[in-house]
């Protein structure tokens, strides 16, 4: 049975639901008295932060701003439309799965309406607030540096959109003017908790789509035949934290890609693809195929186009015959016969040199 996504962005209602009162009626709202505390509990978990209310855009922020919560939330939605739209707007622009989204409202309509348009977000009466830290699907299991910036990296984000926006000439000009960094490097223990939320968190730009947890991580930390690495970037507009990790099998003749996710939010900075060409690049100075797994799911589609453009095929090769059965079902194999690739372009690589590791099996 497949787990239940954590919950990833919370979408208050305000009246009644995040302050007593109704703003429109009364301006002499109070924010309850757990409302703080339940914000910034799940906001060091990780959990975003953001709204959907029937009010004055203007009147209800300035609320917010009042009361020293506005910081707090990300791509808020106020304005006299259905609450499904504003859910769906900020989904969307979180890029975010409905499962992963969840309504808080204190009108059994307004929620009921939100879960007829969107089946997939889960809704919370207004009752159940000042409980939702104490949920199971708000408690992950570790919490990371990561995961405690986690809005700070996404208003990053949101202002790096926005230079592209009034940015006039092509996207790689504009990469440029990023100073774009981007880290490589073999995971320390100390790192694999941000390495197992990756491969949780991450679905459009994971390959298989499989979760391997910190004993599952550790394991593969501890034999000498695998390559654990976690990648991160950096730009003039702040860290992205840990985006991305490889998980690679170092066999004789071909070097096994287990898994490669990158997070969805580096997807146009071209992180997917510097990442291929520089492995192909190591596999080919190492003279050994490259065989990558690849089970299609759902929302994964960029991945696998990731990997058609950077030359992996469904070829047979021999180099794969040695290689041990997948770990889940459905899984495909790609092959490339690796070429040598030139330093990115866009951004400046740090990365290790995997051809003077010890002898692969």
């Amino acid at each position: 049975m497949t787990a239940t996504p954590m919950v990833k962005c919370l979408i208050w209602d305000l009246d009644d639901t995040l302050w007593r009162g109704t703003l429109a009626e009364d301006d002499d709202v109070r924010p309850f008295a757990w409302a703080r505390e339940v914000i910034t509990t799940l906001d060091t978990r990780g959990v975003l932060h953001s709204v959907a209310s029937r009010n004055d855009h203007d009147h209800a922020w300035s609320k917010l701003v009042e009361f020293g919560l506005a910081e707090y939330f990300v791509v808020p939605r106020i304005g006299w439309g259905p609450k499904s739209e504003s859910v769906r707007a900020v989904a969307d622009r979180l890029n975010f799965a409905h499962d992963t989204i969840a309504f808080i409202d204190d009108n059994p309509v307004e929620r009921a309406e939100v879960a007829h348009h969107l089946a997939g977000v889960r809704c919370y009466p207004a009752e159940e607030a000042a409980v939702l830290a104490g949920r199971p699907e708000f408690s992950p299991a570790v919490v990371t540096v990561d995961s405690r910036r986690r809005r700070q990296m996404y208003r990053a984000g949101f202002a790096r959109d926005a230079g592209r926006a009034e940015f006039t000439g092509p996207d790689e000009d504009f990469l440029r003017t990023l100073d774009l960094e981007m880290t490589i490097g073999r995971a320390t223990e100390q790192e694999l908790t941000r390495v197992a939320e990756l491969t949780l968190r991450t679905s459009q730009m994971n390959a298989t789509g499989v979760h391997y947890d910190d004993a599952a991580l550790r394991a593969l930390l501890a034999d000498p035949g695998h390559e654990v690495l976690v990648v991160t970037m950096a730009d003039r507009f702040g860290p992205h934290g840990a985006v991305g990790i490889v998980l690679l099998a170092r066999h004789a003749r071909a070097w096994h890609l287990k898994l490669l996710a990158t997070s969805c939010r580096v997807v146009s900075l071209g992180a997917g693809s510097t990442l291929l060409n520089w492995l192909s690049d190591q596999a080919a100075r190492a003279r050994v195929h490259l065989v990558a797994d690849l089970r299609r799911t759902d929302r994964n589609r960029m991945m696998e186009i990731a990997y058609r453009f950077a030359g992996f095929t469904e070829d047979e090769c021999p180099c794969a015959a040695g290689l041990p059965a997948p770990d889940v079902g459905g899984v495909e194999r790609l092959h490339l016969v690796p070429a040598r690739r030139p330093a990115p372009g866009t951004l400046a690589l740090t990365s290790p040199d995997l051809t003077t590791t010890a002898s692969p099996r």
